[in-house]
């Protein structure tokens, strides 16, 4: 029999493998494949626009109630915050579309609702909403970028301010940086298992807003 230790996952890595068939799945659904495929209209994309602000609102504000937290202050990044853009974007978008703020679909007050129940009672967790919402962005927004300004016909930069972190380098300096911070919240982590599930519910969260958005409207 080897003496050999199995290598411990990181948290990074927990996170990754556990949701990954969930992130798969939502990347697969059909509103986010209408997305990428420039398929959505300008009416929807404020909708989506107008529920992700909801999310980001709260989060941002829970996450800077608990800066000096030791398993949340590792990723408080401002730098990575959107609400205030997403504020902006819609500010111009509506003013174009001539629209209202559509009502926020019911997997967003959900999603706001368990969010103010971490910020009182289990911040740590918030990590987890970070991780799904800030690296998403990083990873995929340049391209988004392009294809949601192509199909809205906007012009460069207008209503996209979501999607900008600056050029490639500083986009994979934001990623480093909170990778970085994931590796300090795993020293402060006192349950990673209730962190990683979090991560796994996000996800379905998102799936849920994201059927939402696509369904006809009655």
């Amino acid at each position: 029999m080897s003496n050999i230790a199995e290598p411990t996952l990181s948290l990074a890595e927990r996170l990754r493998s556990a949701t990954q068939a969930m992130h798969r799945r939502v990347e697969r659904s059909t509103f986010m494949a209408r997305l990428l495929q420039g398929e959505v209209d300008r009416s929807l994309y404020i909708g989506l626009m107008h529920n992700l602000q909801a999310l980001y609102s709260a989060l941002e504000q829970a996450l800077l109630r608990h800066a000096a937290h030791p398993a949340v202050a590792p990723v408080v990044m401002p730098e990575l915050f959107r609400s205030s853009a997403i504020e902006a974007d819609l500010r111009l978008l509506r003013t174009a579309a001539h629209t209202t703020p559509p009502p926020l679909q019911t997997a967003t007050q959900d999603y706001v609702q368990r969010l103010g129940t971490l910020d009182t009672t289990a911040p740590d967790l918030l990590v987890a909403h970070a991780y799904v919402r800030y690296l998403g962005d990083l990873n995929g927004g340049q391209a988004l970028r392009r294809v949601v300004a192509r199909a809205l016909q906007l012009d460069e930069g207008a209503g996209t301010t979501f999607y900008d972190f600056g050029d490639r380098s500083s986009c994979q300096r934001l990623m480093l940086d909170f990778r970085h911070g994931l590796a300090m919240v795993e020293l402060q982590c006192a349950d990673q298992d209730a962190l990683v599930a979090e991560a796994v519910s996000a996800f379905e969260r998102h799936g849920q807003l994201f059927a939402q958005l696509s369904a006809p409207t009655p």
